[in-house]
């Protein structure tokens, strides 16, 4: 997506040797038109599957992926790192190992939201080791229904979550894909959408 590569050449900060920080416009302040025009490009990646529902992982991923439920007029569901004393009954966990934060959470959706009818789209802000997404589709699973796709905003396609997720059979749709870092200068690979 050229318009969100631009935004990440634009904006971005290179922190290191693979840490990309998109803080003014995705992971802390969120540009609701740029997060707009991504629910479009997911819905559109996405109109023939039949999805039902859009799960994400809080908190970096809300933003894109209210938007993507936007556009295909469906609701979104994310799970929560920190289990609140509301949820009491019917609780989907998976453990998910954190890159940036370095921890691992457990992670939970209440099991009332998703049933084995759903068709789900996870959308999710970043992909580099896969571990949220395999953390949400182990949810998803455990509900019975069925995962069609991962849509990505930044995809670090140099670590190995994409091939993680693609070897469980989900299909990874990702937006600006990072071939690699170098010289302080980022490297894009062909994007899917």
């Amino acid at each position: 997506m050229q318009l969100l590569e631009e935004r990440i050449l634009k904006d971005g900060q290179i922190l290191g040797d693979n840490i990309l920080k998109v803080d003014s416009f995705l992971t802390h302040q969120v540009d609701y038109k740029l997060m707009k025009a991504i629910g479009k490009v997911f819905a559109e990646a996405y109109k023939e599957a039949g999805i039902t529902k859009v799960v994400t992982i809080e908190a970096s991923g809300i933003a894109p992926a209210a938007y993507a439920a936007e556009a295909l007029d469906v609701p979104m569901i994310f799970a929560k790192k920190h289990k609140n004393i509301t949820m009491t009954e019917g609780i989907l966990t998976a453990e998910v190992y954190s890159f940036t934060k370095q921890v691992t959470s457990t992670v939970s959706i209440a099991g009332k939201f998703l049933d084995k009818d759903d068709k789900v789209l996870i959308v999710d802000d970043f992909l580099a080791n896969g571990q949220a997404a395999k953390g949400l589709i182990e949810i998803i699973e455990q509900a019975g229904a069925a995962v069609e796709g991962v849509g990505i905003v930044i995809e670090k396609s140099f670590q190995d979550g994409r091939q993680l997720i693609e070897d469980m059979g989900v299909k990874v749709t990702s937006l600006a894909r990072i071939a690699k870092f170098e010289d302080g200068k980022l490297v894009f690979a062909q994007a899917d959408a």
